[in-house]
Parts: structure tokens; C-alpha cells; sequence
């Protein structure tokens, strides 16, 4: 039999579960910013006190994503990347585990394929090293925050935004796991040491859940750029809107309202749900909220060894009750005053079943529900997370283990309760960054990848919610079909014929944009994905770009491109045997270097010029539609084609060495990405943060390799050297001549390359 978990097991610092208030940015010590460190870390580490065994770490309690050993090692990982891409630290801990901890899963769908590192022969490391890495990450961090001179405000310019990153992405996977740990078998779990859960009832139950009128109004949403306290890239700017008055329900939507759509058949009932939701509901098989425990034994979705496992299961206890509840660690009976937690899909359902004017807010509307809040420019004392005296007002930042009765807390001077906290509020708008939104250059891809229409938005925080999550700021982006400590309430116009104020992603590469609103025309509200990379994740984009690349075989862009990298490296002295093609597009450049290189590896984020690229590499050749209205190449037309085109055959470059060759579709550079004597760098006019892809270049070069930028547009040593030179030596720029059209037979055309190599210390101790 295994033996229990001992703190000494798992704890590389002090156990806890108190949660300090963030720090004000413009007026914070060294002490205060170490204490916060301290607290976010051993947060996310006392919560794993829940496991029963170290067994248990190596577990996976979801089908779609990692053991709870990834968890609990990534957050540490990622405090060293991006210590290391802010030059906080010049050396890293340990650069296996900082690779093999840094990048987590986001099933793109429900049934989405397992996970390779879910279980079978992979092995993990063991957690008594995995403890000892956290631990020398704890004290790395510590030294950063005692030798780096404070500057106030940290601003998002700041390196120490970069530490500030770290101790609120820490944050956030506390409410991760501790989602992750509720989805594992009960027998896998027990009660953590000053773990509180809250009552079941709180005086009279809320029986009746009311309508409040709320009058039109206009409302400030996100955060402005100087706030004192950190902000996720999403966060920012500022957004003004019109909400047009609307009802919402008093409480949140109730186990024990809930019930009432499980016991009128709500889940057999397609009608109910939208396309997409009733597929989610037809593989999950589901019957009940996932919380809820039933003696059907349903499928649980857990992965790896516990794939099959069922929550649903007789009660040993011989409850004779037909529903039981699954809160962070135990079994109980339902809790029928406290909220129902449920995905979109669900929530979405439930609204239709209780009429067709029914839906959910709009986060517009969320904001409109709220109090009447100190104006932004008081700075932190206008943000609820700061308010001393929150724990009366609201369950939230670690309060209780565990939701609470919906009309515990007092209501709001609206008349609405847990508008923040007790659980995360889904609502009808797709996420999206608001208009001038950027991301930032040391997590470029934090939330843009989700501004693609797939993803609603939730708001309020929950009873798990701390710093940043638990701020009123906080907006975060969730597949319609994920688990969280997640529910809703109901909303309707104030009259049918009234406009809905939401948000939808025009995303071009989404076919469908199916939405289920009292609205003639959905069209109207569909706002263009702020995330400017998704724009080329259509099949017109992907013609155009294997139109550039193979149409023209000696003096295309991407050949022209291969012929200076190689003479470049030839008179450099850099013997070539590992190439990185950054921003590979449709592939013919990654190609075409491995008639020279031995190692080639084309990295793309565009999912549509990859598979284009993986398609020409395995068949050969790939058949595209020409994208040039004044068409003049002779090539078969196709028969019945709606194109006003002719179709061009894009083939694999002779030469081509396709053992050589590795695809790698990522959003970022990973740390599994390294050790290059060439790295070519030809994407930034694509790419929406130019420094996010070029920061991390200097590491992934070998001591005597060189880097080539080029690509479309003015990227001069002028403009480069400000986001490269802290690094990266300058050399040369050299001129780059292509063609780009069909009847060309010579170049035309010019752009720049210029070439760098690795500063060596003579040249740091020289600047």
C-alpha cells in the first residue's frame, strides 16, 4: 500500500492557505514584493496536500491534458523563461526540466486525441527532484528580488514586470490544479490541513430567484495602461459601451434550480442546445452536471490509467439520494443553495429550456450589474482585490475551500449577489483583445491564440480566485466545453425587439459562427479578431503563399533567401549541420536547405501553411488554385469550379532531403527549439509582437552560428538592433533579389538580410 503524502514530500517553503493581496505597483517594497513571491508559491504548492500519495502526482484527471506533475512543476519552469527573456538571470536552473515543463495542452476540441506524455511508457521525472527544482527556482528568485535595484512604478516596460508575470501566471495555475485534483477519483484525495468548507445553507434557502431591472447605462470596461498593479495583456486598453437596460437574475443559477432541467429530461432534449453543443453532450454522454455524482456510472473522462474511470458510483455511505456533489476533496451531499457549475454548453441549454427570451449576461452587462466603483485614477483602492475588507463582501481570494449559499454574501447596491466570486460567471462574449490591444513581447501568446472565436469569456473569480484572477480587471477565455469552478446566472432584454450588447470574434478562418441570441442578425456584432495571425489561417492565404514560394523556381523570395544564408555561412566560416527556418510558411525554404543541412526544422504558426508544407513534403506536390486574377499560366482548369482561376501544382524542390526535416507548429520559440549553427528569420511582417520572435534568438544559436533576418519590409540593423543587440553581434546586410510573378525570368525585386552572430564578452565588456 502506498504511504500518505507528508508535507516534506511536495513543500519547498511554508504551507499555506492565506492569500496576501497583490502589490501596488507605484508604491511597493522589496519586502512586500517577496512576501506576495512567497505566498503565490507556496499556495500553489500547499494545495497539492489534497493528493494522498505521491501516486497521485502521476495521475491525469482530465483525458485532454497532463498529470498533476506537469503542474506542479510548470509554474517554476516558466519563472526561469521568462526571468531569462527579461535578462533577470544569465544562467538557467536546469534546462531539461525547463524545457520538458514549459508547454502545457489546449484541446482544440472535446474529442481531441490523447495527449502523448498522458501515461504509457513515458516517464516523468520523480517528484523528490522535481521538489528540489522548484526549490532552487525559489531561491534564484529570491536573489533576483534582492540584487535587482527597484525602480517605482514597475511598469509593463519594466524587468521587473517580468517577475510580476511569474507570481500571477503561478497564480492561476493554483485554480488549474485545483480543478484537476476535483476531476481525480475521491479515493485519490483527502482534506488538507486548514482547508474550510463553506455551509451548506445560509439562513432561508433562496427558493425564488428574481429579476432585477437594470437601466441603460454606459459603461468603462478594461484597465488603463499606468495602473499600479499587474495586468494580463487582455486586460488592456479601455473600452467604453452602451448597455441598453436588461433584467438579470438575482442570484446565480442554483443546484437546486438546476435540478429541474436534469429531471425534465434538459440533457436527452437536442433542441435545447446549439450544434456544437450538442456534439460535446453526445461524446461526453452526459447526464448531469460534472460535479454531480449519480450511481449510473458515468464516464469520468480521466486519462492515461484512469481512462474509464467512473465518479459515479453507489454511495458507500448507502445515501439513498439520487444526486451526491464532488467539491475540492470530498463527496458529499448536494449543496442545493450553493451555485450549479457547469460549462457554456450546459449553461446555454438551460437558458433555452426556460424560454426563448432567456441567455446569459454580456460582459458588458456584467460590468453594468456592478457596484458604483472609486474611479480608476484613485489607483488600487478602486480595485475590490485590495479591499481589506473583502472577505465580508465576497467569496473569493481563498476565503472558503469550496463555493458558498448564493444569498451568503450581502447584494450588491444593485440587488445582485456574487456579481465577484463564489464561481466564475460564463458570458455570451467571445473572447477578444479590446480595440489598440497588444500583447506583450514576454508572452506574446498568452491570450491572442484564444481571440479566434472558440473561446466565450468569464468573469467575477471564484472562491479559488487570487490576485490578478480576483481583480475587477480580470477577463478570462475558456473553451465552451472546459470544466472550471465556472457557472452563470440568466439575463433577457428589457424587450424582445431590444439589442443584445455582445461581443463576437469574426474570426476568416471560422466557417461557422453559430450563436443562439434574440437577434435577427448575429452578423451585426461580429467584431474582427484582434489577434492579427489568425487573418492568414484561411485557404486564400495559404494559395497566395504557395504561389510566392513555388511558382517560381530559381528566383523566388524563399531560394533567393537560401542562396545568400549559405554564402553568408561559407564566408563566415560557420560549418552548417542544424538549420532553424523561422516562419517556414508553406515550406520551400526549410526544403531546400536540406540538400545542404543535415537537421532542418521549419517552425510556422500558421496552421494552414504547415499542413500545406507537411502536404508537398509527403505527397510530393500539392494542388492549389492560383491566386492571380489576371491568370495567365496555361494548367488544366478544373471542371465545375466556382474559381475564375487555374489550378497550379506546387512541387517538392528537387534535392530535397525529407529525412532531414522536422515541421513544428508553435506560437512562440520553445526551449525544445535549440542548438542551431543557422537560424533563418524571415516572418516578422506576419507576426503581431516583432520582439516576442526575436528575443529569444540568441539562445538557440550555437557559439559560432549566425542568425539572417530578412523577409518583406524595412527590418534594418537600425530597427533590429534595439531588440536584438543586447545579444546578438551585427555583421553585415546583405541584398536579397526575387521575383514574385509567373512570367518573370528574372528578379525584380530586392529586400534586406542582415546577418548576426553572438556577442562574445570582449564585445559586452566594449558597449
Amino acid at each position: 500500500m502506498a504511504t500518505e503524502l507528508s508535507r516534506e514530500d511536495f513543500l519547498s517553503g511554508p504551507y499555506t492557505w492565506k492569500s496576501m493581496r497583490p502589490c501596488d505597483l507605484s508604491n511597493c517594497t522589496k519586502k512586500q514584493i517577496l512576501d506576495y513571491f512567497e505566498n503565490s508559491y507556496s499556495l500553489n504548492e500547499s494545495i497539492f496536500a489534497a493528493l494522498k500519495t505521491k501516486d497521485a502526482f502521476y495521475r491525469a484527471p482530465d483525458r485532454l491534458r497532463l498529470p498533476l506533475i506537469f503542474y506542479y512543476a510548470h509554474t517554476a519552469c516558466v519563472y526561469i523563461n521568462k526571468l531569462m527573456l527579461a535578462g533577470l538571470i544569465k544562467e538557467r536552473v536546469n534546462f531539461e526540466y525547463e524545457t520538458l515543463f514549459e508547454t502545457g495542452v489546449d484541446e482544440m476540441s472535446w474529442d481531441d486525441t490523447e495527449n502523448y506524455r498522458m501515461g504509457g511508457s513515458y516517464q516523468w521525472p520523480s517528484l523528490e527532484n522535481v521538489v528540489q527544482f522548484r526549490l532552487k527556482v525559489r531561491n534564484v528568485i529570491r536573489k533576483v528580488i534582492e540584487d535587482t535595484p527597484l525602480e517605482l512604478p514597475v511598469t509593463q516596460e519594466s524587468k521587473w514586470w517580468a517577475l510580476f508575470m511569474g507570481f500571477e501566471h503561478e497564480r492561476i495555475h493554483i485554480e488549474t490544479s485545483s480543478v484537476l485534483i476535483r476531476q481525480l477519483p475521491v479515493s485519490l484525495v483527502r482534506k488538507p490541513d486548514e482547508w474550510v468548507s463553506g455551509p451548506f445553507t445560509f439562513g432561508e434557502s433562496p427558493v425564488k430567484n428574481p429579476f432585477l431591472p437594470v437601466e441603460a447605462t454606459e459603461v468603462l470596461m478594461g484597465k488603463p495602461r499606468d495602473f499600479p498593479s499587474y495586468g494580463w495583456d487582455n486586460e488592456y486598453p479601455q473600452l467604453k459601451a452602451s448597455v441598453p437596460s436588461f433584467e438579470a437574475s438575482k442570484f446565480l443559477i442554483t443546484n437546486r434550480e438546476f435540478l429541474k432541467f436534469v429531471q425534465a429530461k434538459g440533457y436527452d432534449n437536442e433542441g435545447l442546445w446549439s450544434k456544437e453543443g450538442w456534439k460535446w453532450r453526445t461524446f461526453r454522454q452526459a447526464k448531469h452536471p460534472s460535479f454531480w455524482v449519480c450511481n449510473e456510472g458515468c464516464v469520468s473522462g480521466c486519462g492515461g490509467v484512469l481512462a474509464g474511470h467512473s465518479h459515479c458510483q453507489p454511495d458507500v455511505n448507502q445515501n439513498t439520494s439520487t444526486y451526491r456533489y464532488r467539491s475540492f476533496c470530498e463527496e458529499t451531499a448536494i449543496p442545493w443553495d450553493w451555485p450549479v457549475e457547469v460549462n457554456y454548453h450546459e449553461a446555454k441549454a438551460y437558458a433555452a429550456w426556460k424560454g426563448p427570451d432567456y441567455r446569459l449576461p454580456t460582459e458588458s452587462e456584467h460590468n453594468a450589474m456592478r457596484d458604483q466603483q472609486a474611479p480608476n485614477s484613485k489607483g488600487t483602492e478602486s480595485d475590490l482585490i485590495f479591499d481589506k475588507e473583502l472577505h465580508k463582501k465576497s467569496n473569493i481570494n481563498l476565503v472558503f475551500g469550496t463555493s458558498t449559499p448564493v444569498n451568503m454574501y450581502p447584494a450588491n447596491e444593485k440587488g445582485f449577489h456574487d456579481v465577484f466570486g463564489n464561481v466564475w460567471q460564463w458570458v455570451e462574449d467571445h473572447f477578444n483583445g479590446f480595440p489598440g490591444n497588444e500583447t506583450h513581447h514576454l508572452y506574446d501568446d498568452f491570450s491572442s491564440p484564444t481571440y479566434d472565436g472558440h473561446h466565450n469569456i468569464i468573469l467575477g473569480g471564484s472562491w479559488m480566485s487570487t490576485g490578478d484572477e480576483a481583480s475587477k480587471f480580470a477577463r478570462y477565455a475558456f473553451r465552451r466545453h472546459f470544466f472550471q469552478h465556472a457557472g452563470f446566472r440568466l439575463a433577457r432584454s428589457a424587450s424582445p425587439d431590444q439589442d443584445v450588447p455582445v461581443r463576437l470574434v469574426l474570426n476568416p478562418a471560422q466557417q461557422d459562427h453559430e450563436v443562439s441570441l434574440p437577434l435577427e442578425d448575429t452578423t451585426k456584432k461580429l467584431v474582427l479578431t484582434t489577434n492579427r495571425q489568425l487573418l492568414t489561417e484561411t485557404q486564400t492565404c495559404a494559395d497566395e503563399r504557395l504561389f510566392n514560394e513555388y511558382v517560381l523556381d530559381d528566383i523566388n523570395l524563399s531560394s533567393a533567401l537560401r542562396k545568400v544564408c549559405m554564402g553568408v555561412a561559407e564566408r563566415h566560416g560557420t560549418k552548417v549541420s542544424r538549420a532553424l527556418d523561422v516562419g517556414c510558411g508553406c515550406g520551400r525554404l526549410t526544403f531546400e536547405l536540406s540538400r545542404e543541412v543535415e537537421q532542418v526544422i521549419g517552425l510556422e504558426y500558421c496552421e494552414v501553411f504547415l499542413k500545406s508544407a507537411e502536404e508537398i513534403l509527403s505527397n510530393k506536390q500539392k494542388v492549389f488554385y492560383c491566386p492571380k486574377d489576371d491568370c495567365r499560366r496555361p494548367a488544366k482548369r478544373l471542371k465545375k469550379s466556382t474559381h475564375n482561376g487555374c489550378t497550379i501544382t506546387a512541387k517538392l524542390p528537387s534535392g530535397t532531403q525529407p529525412s532531414r526535416i522536422t515541421m513544428k507548429q508553435f506560437t512562440w520559440i520553445p526551449n525544445e527549439v535549440s542548438g542551431f549553427d543557422l537560424v533563418v528569420h524571415h516572418c516578422l511582417e506576419r507576426v503581431q509582437n516583432k520582439k516576442a520572435w526575436l528575443i529569444r534568438l540568441w539562445e538557440i544559436l550555437n557559439p559560432n552560428g549566425i542568425v539572417v533576418i530578412s523577409g518583406l519590409g524595412d527590418w534594418t540593423r537600425e530597427k533590429l538592433e534595439p531588440m536584438v543587440g543586447d545579444k546578438l553581434r551585427y555583421l553585415e546586410t546583405l541584398a536579397v533579389h526575387y521575383g514574385l510573378d509567373y512570367w518573370l525570368t528574372e528578379a525584380d525585386k530586392e529586400t534586406w538580410a542582415t546577418v548576426w552572430c553572438l556577442k562574445t564578452r570582449e564585445d559586452v565588456q566594449s558597449a
